[in-house]
C-alpha cells in the first residue's frame, strides 16, 4: 500500500474542505493519486446527496449584502437539516462566499446562480461536495436581488431573517436602516396600495363583506364597510402606509418625507426561515 503522508492529507483537505480522516481514506483508496482522491470525495458527496434527497432541510441561513456601489443588493438562503450545522462557521462561510459571488456575477435567477463558478466549481456542484463533507442535505433555496439609487441590507441576529430595501434616491444610512428594520419587524406585503395585487384586494373586500354580514349589518352598507376594512388592511400591510415603528405618530412615508419630499421606497425583499 502506498504510504500517505500528513502533507498529502493536508493538501487534499485544503482543496476539498473534507475532514482529515476522509482525506486519508480517499488517498488510500486512490493509491496516493490526488486527482483520483478528489473525485472519490466528490462522488461521496453525490452519494450522500442522493441518500438524503427526501430529508427536510428547514434550517440554514438567510444572508443579504450590498455591493460597493451601494446600488445593488442580493439575498440568498442556504438550507441545511440541523441548527447545529447552520451555526457552523464553515457552513456560514460557504453561504457568504455564494452571496459574494452572486453580487459579482449578477446572475438572472436562482438556476443561473447555481451554475456560476466558485473556486473552480459550479456552485451547485460545490454544494454537493459539501453534502458529502458535512453529511447533511444542503439546498441553495432562494436568490433574489434589488437594484436602486440606494440599497440597504439588514440581517437579524442569528441569520434567520434578512431584508433588502431599495430607495429612489440617496439617503442617510440611519434612515435606510430604519426602513430595513421596519420591513423585518412588520412584514409588509407590498410597498404601497397600488402594489397590492387585484386578487388580494378582492379577497380582503370579500372578507370584509362577510364579516359585516355576520355582524348583521344591512346589505346596502356591506360595500362601504368592506372598503373601510380594506383601508385598515392597507395601513397594516403596505410599507409606506404602516405606522413607523420608532414613532407611531408617523407613517413610514411621512418619516421618509421629513428627510426629503421625494424620498420613497422602490422595492423590498424579506425572507425568514420558519421556526
Amino acid at each position: 500500500m502506498v504510504q500517505i503522508s500528513a502533507a498529502d492529507v493536508s493538501k487534499l483537505r485544503r482543496i476539498t474542505g473534507a475532514g482529515m480522516m476522509d482525506c486519508k481514506v480517499a488517498l488510500q483508496e486512490a493509491n496516493g493519486d490526488n486527482d483520483k482522491a478528489i473525485e472519490i470525495i466528490r462522488k461521496k458527496g453525490q452519494t450522500v446527496a442522493n441518500k438524503r434527497a427526501d430529508r427536510e432541510a428547514s434550517e440554514g441561513v438567510v444572508l443579504a449584502k450590498i455591493d460597493n456601489s451601494g446600488k445593488l443588493g442580493a439575498m440568498i438562503v442556504l438550507n441545511c437539516e440541523t441548527d447545529f450545522v447552520a451555526k457552523n462557521q464553515a457552513f456560514v462561510k460557504l453561504a457568504q462566499d455564494i452571496l459574494d459571488k452572486a453580487l459579482e456575477a449578477k446572475p438572472a435567477d436562482l438556476d443561473a446562480l447555481k451554475q456560476v463558478s466558485l473556486n473552480g466549481r459550479a456552485i451547485n456542484d460545490l454544494i454537493i461536495d459539501q453534502i458529502g463533507i458535512i453529511g447533511e442535505k444542503l439546498d441553495l433555496a432562494y436568490f433574489d436581488k434589488v437594484e436602486a439609487a440606494k440599497v440597504i441590507s439588514y440581517i437579524h441576529p442569528g441569520n434567520k431573517l434578512a431584508t433588502l430595501v431599495g430607495f429612489n434616491e440617496d439617503t442617510t444610512e440611519q434612515i435606510a436602516k430604519d426602513i430595513a428594520m421596519q420591513v423585518a419587524a412588520m412584514n409588509p406585503i407590498a410597498v404601497d396600495k397600488k402594489d397590492v395585487s387585484t386578487n388580494v384586494v378582492e379577497k380582503e373586500l370579500e372578507i370584509g363583506r362577510e364579516l359585516a354580514r355576520k355582524e348583521g349589518k344591512p346589505e346596502n352598507m356591506l360595500d362601504k364597510i368592506a372598503e373601510g376594512k380594506l383601508n385598515k388592511f392597507y395601513k397594516e400591510s403596505t410599507l409606506l402606509n404602516q405606522e413607523f415603528t420608532k414613532d407611531s405618530k408617523k407613517t413610514v412615508i411621512q418619516y421618509l418625507q421629513d428627510s426629503s419630499k421625494s424620498l420613497t421606497v422602490t422595492s423590498f425583499l424579506r425572507y425568514t426561515l420558519s421556526n
